[in-house]
């Protein structure tokens, strides 16, 4: 089977040089996986600051080390519920520049919603399952650390069942929420082309019109980009 493509939003320019190392704080509480993530990043030669296994620790070391990304699992303790989430989310307030990439064992579409609304540079959602395929994990790392958006396609198909979400993009094609969805997972416009089997101008139209159904103003294009995904997951 294919490994699934897990680009970002907004786009990264074609033909880009070597990314600069970067840092990165982990937190999970399974010290295994903790452990496992931390030896592949520092393989790859990412500058791994800190690894803790709870949000007040993954909190104090973002605040000690500023780093470019943090990792994080959604439910550590002491309740193994939520607080990976509300430690990322704090992060994303205090430290809007930090990248945050949260790791999930199920598919939880109210906390990816409630990342994304952040609405801030550098959120990943990916289900844990990711680390395994190397390429596409370090390719979301990087991306996230980069400012992008990375959405795990899982979540991103839960997240479009939502019944909440159908009067949202009612007015929308077929064509229009296949182009959105993989909007949502991060596709680029040519990746979008590639994936659907159309051509280049069929989904520049496409977007357009979502744009244009969703009421999202503006000149740049990026922006509503990320607007356009961002109304369409979120569910508050």
């Amino acid at each position: 089977m294919t490994e699934p493509h897990i680009p970002s939003i907004p786009e990264q320019p074609d033909g880009e040089g070597p990314r600069a190392p970067l840092s990165v704080v982990l937190a999970d509480d399974a010290v295994l996986l903790r452990e496992g993530v931390r030896s592949l990043l520092v393989d790859e030669g990412i500058d791994v600051l800190a690894s803790v296994g709870d949000g007040d620790a993954l909190l104090s070391a973002v605040a000690a080390h500023h780093p470019r990304l943090a990792i994080v699992d959604v439910r550590m303790p002491p309740t193994h519920t939520n607080e990976g989430l509300l430690a990322a989310v704090r992060i994303k307030r205090d430290h809007p520049d930090v990248g945050v990439l949260m790791l999930s064992q199920y598919v939880a579409r109210e906390y990816a919603s409630e990342l994304l609304g952040t609405e801030t540079p550098g959120i990943g959602y990916l289900l844990k399952d990711r680390v395994t395929e190397i390429d596409s994990f370090l390719d979301a790392v990087h991306r996230v650390a980069d400012g992008g958006t990375v959405i795990d396609p899982a979540v991103v198909r839960a997240l479009l069942r939502a019944p909440e979400q159908q009067k949202a993009v009612s007015r929308l094609t077929p064509r229009e929420i296949e182009v959105l969805e993989a909007m949502a997972e991060g596709l680029s416009n040519r990746g979008i082309a590639e994936r659907m089997f159309v051509s280049l101008s069929t989904v520049e139209k496409a977007i357009s019109a979502i744009f244009d159904k969703l009421e999202l103003a503006g000149d740049e294009q990026t922006s509503r980009r990320v607007q356009a995904v961002l109304r369409y997951l979120d569910d508050r």
